[in-house]
């Protein structure tokens, strides 16, 4: 019975040699399964090109340069456009491996075809020569990669399936989180010193973190001298391989094992019921445009991966020399089979796609009105319970704020949020109608009727532009260290310096810069949507208002952990308002009818100027509670106004929960996290705060 057992195709442990290859014993492989795959009696390596019309395995010894085998594809290995082939024998931890392809060699029609050329396996889950941050690398070598064993264990862990609406996000940068000496860490910049801040995580409240790009990319990729210090691509949105984790990012050698420290990291976060999203780049590659090299894409079929003009050149809608050809069926393809590896082997929650709108495109670079790929993710079983976050624009000048392609299913990065309460909040009261828009979910921009009520992700500030503090120190960027003239970086930044530009000792200034920094982070999280703010913004981080960081290894970008104790006012007030939103579901979602008539939501100025702007939000309490009431006063007009409160019943009266003024609370926030309640509905405001009220 054991014999007639059904396997998969994995488990196929009685597979024989068909033929020997250059010393080796080969058999044709498992078609299906693409890349370098591990089995019981060797490894399956499974490659495809549409116009190569031959191709070559190379077997290296680990960092070595020269292949010890090279083991050509029998024509018979070939289906369709697929070369497969089991080559038994082999130890995952003895060798590196990469191909070569030969084919038609013409630029002009977008083939790039060399049989010289080395170039990596577009599905490795490994890379070599990446696993020291910040040491460059031969240009000229190639990339090999590596097999890498997945034995993981999971511990029965589940994905915390935390609803979009409860969600809230920190976007950080594993390496800058806690490379400064300040972080406390034992591992610093790596993903194990991430895990060693969950505690922190937990006690400020998020319960998500987005990472910035870490599939592999080559940090040193455009690296010089500025004034005398070094400059790199920091950031990772260059990747290198979509498959592999950033090497560079773990405190030991994973040799064969590459990934193991991430997964550590998200089972960590999973059982502290914190979920993983990642920061994706599917826009573009490291391989550049015309002057780049060719290392992988360009290599297997450059007219497929990449948009290209009727002359063989580079459409570039990423800014960055290149752009994927997204909705091509084989590139579609890779895209899909790359999030469900990482869905389904590092169990992440969610994906953030840099620069969306690309993916959107047609082959040409025209806008699609229903883009196959999108639509391919919205609908894909095995993603069916991650989070889609679109950044819902690109650097072609196409913006979808609202527009996105989303069948229900994909979130969006609400660009219009940040610009217009960025505008409201630095004192432009006229605005209070855009801004009662934005903070009651943006359905002028999100019809619920067709994107569903879980659309908007909103923010003030991310890794690409000013920090919460530099938001309101610096009215003009200041990128000189980047090293193109302060002509870099956005130019629109809707910030305020207060009246002096950039560091001050003056305390008049630094206590509005500290009281605009509370205003903004409470509305955010008195505000309908998913809210998301920038690693170090809780601490009031800054960039010395460096608003496009994105090659600073350095001071500028890593996060000052001294910060935390020197602005612990600052932490407090956030950490509070995280569990404030948390304690009052009417803040995130509509909750069930008012018991006392009021409706879900009323927006309501004051004067005929509206210089202050109100949202009251009723409906059903938690488990066992019957009223949720939650009104949200700002006045960011220069001067104190009074008005009064709504009536509420007899049996109920108005408390402060926060109060960026101080009139009413003298630490922002009850000293024993219990509303201070007020006598009467008559209510006044200092200048430029936010008061947060509850009925109680």
């Amino acid at each position: 019975m054991e014999e007639n057992k059904v396997i998969a195709p994995m488990s196929r442990i009685h597979m024989v040699p068909m033929d020997v290859i250059n010393g080796f014993e080969v058999r044709p492989g498992m078609y299906e399964i693409n890349g370098a795959t591990a089995i019981p009696c060797g490894v399956n390596f499974t490659v495809y090109s549409y116009g190569a019309t031959a191709c070559e395995l190379l077997l290296y010894r680990n960092r070595e340069e020269e292949p010890y085998a090279i083991l050509p594809f029998p024509e018979n290995y070939k289906i369709g456009k697929v070369y497969s082939m089991i080559v038994f024998g082999l130890n995952i931890n003895d060798f590196e491996y990469a191909y070569r392809l030969d084919g038609p060699y013409n630029p002009k029609e977008g083939l790039l075809f060399n049989k010289e050329n080395v170039l990596l396996d577009i599905y490795a889950k490994a890379v070599t020569e990446q696993r020291i941050w910040g040491i460059p690398r031969d240009p000229h070598a190639p990339y090999h990669a590596r097999v890498v064993k997945d034995d993981f264990d999971w511990r029965g862990n589940g994905q915390p399936l935390i609803p979009m609406d409860d969600l809230i996000i920190y976007e950080l940068h594993v390496r800058g989180f806690t490379r400064h000496s300040s972080s406390g860490v034992v591992c610093p910049g790596t993903f194990a010193g991430l895990k060693e801040k969950i505690p922190y995580l937990k006690e400020l409240g998020v319960n998500a973190v987005e990472l910035m790009p870490i599939f592999e990319f080559d940090e040193m990729k455009d690296y010089r001298m500025v004034d005398g210090k070094p400059v790199m691509n920091y950031w990772g949105y260059n990747t290198v391989s979509f498959f592999a984790p950033n090497t560079s990012y773990t405190a030991v050698k994973e040799y064969n094992k590459e990934g193991t420290e991430l997964k550590e990291l998200i089972r960590e976060l999973h059982e502290n019921d914190i979920e993983c999203i990642l920061d994706v780049v599917f826009n573009h590659t490291a391989e550049g445009n015309e002057m780049g090299p060719c290392f992988s894409f360009k290599g297997f079929d450059n007219n497929i991966y990449y948009m290209l003009t009727p002359e063989g050149y580079y459409y570039n809608f990423s800014g960055c020399g290149n752009t994927l050809n997204c909705n091509h069926p084989i590139v579609r393809q890779m895209i899909l089979e790359c999030l469900r590896y990482w869905t389904t082997a590092y169990h992440v929650d969610g994906f953030r796609f840099d620069l969306a709108s690309i993916l959107g495109r047609n082959e040409d670079g025209s806008p699609m009105s229903q883009p196959p790929l999108l639509q391919s993710l919205a609908f894909d079983p095995i993603l069916g319970n991650v989070k889609l976050i679109a950044e819902a624009w690109d650097a072609g000048g196409l913006y979808q704020v609202g527009s996105f392609p989303s069948w229900n299913r994909w979130a969006e990065w609400n660009g219009r949020y940040r610009d217009d309460m960025r505008d409201y909040l630095k004192g432009n009261y006229g605005m209070w109608e855009v801004a009662a828009n934005r903070i009651t979910g943006s359905k002028d921009i999100y019809n619920p009727e067709y994107r569903g009520d879980d659309v908007s992700v909103n923010f003030l500030t991310c890794h690409d532009g000013f920090t919460l503090w530099d938001l309101y120190s610096y009215n003009e960027k200041h990128n000189e260290a980047n090293g193109w003239n302060n002509t870099d970086g956005a130019n629109d930044n809707r910030s305020w310096n207060c009246g002096i530009e950039g560091e001050t000792d003056d305390e008049n200034v630094l206590m509005l810069r500290r009281k605009l920094a509370m205003n903004a982070f409470a509305v955010l999280m008195c505000s309908r949507g998913t809210p998301m703010f920038y690693a170090g913004d809780e601490f009031l981080n800054s960039q010395f208002g460096n608003n496009n960081a994105y090659c600073q290894d350095n001071e500028i970008s890593w996060l000052d952990w001294k910060d935390l104790k020197k602005n612990k006012e600052h932490f407090e007030f956030c950490k509070y308002m995280t569990a404030f939103r948390k304690a009052h579901p009417i803040l995130r979602k509509f909750t069930g009818s008012s018991c006392i008539g009021y409706p879900e939501i009323q927006v309501m100025g004051v004067n005929d100027a509206c210089k202050v702007l109100r949202v009251m939000f009723a409906g059903r309490g938690q488990a066992g509670e019957k009223e949720d009431i939650v009104c949200l006063a700002i006045n960011v007009f220069w001067e104190e106004q009074e008005f009064y409160l709504p009536d509420l019943p007899n049996n109920m009266h108005w408390s402060v929960a926060a109060d960026t003024g101080r009139m009413y609370l003298e630490k922002c926030i009850p000293a024993d996290g219990k509303p201070i309640a007020l006598m009467g509905n008559h209510f006044r405001m200092k200048d430029r705060s936010v008061c947060v009220l509850v009925a109680e």
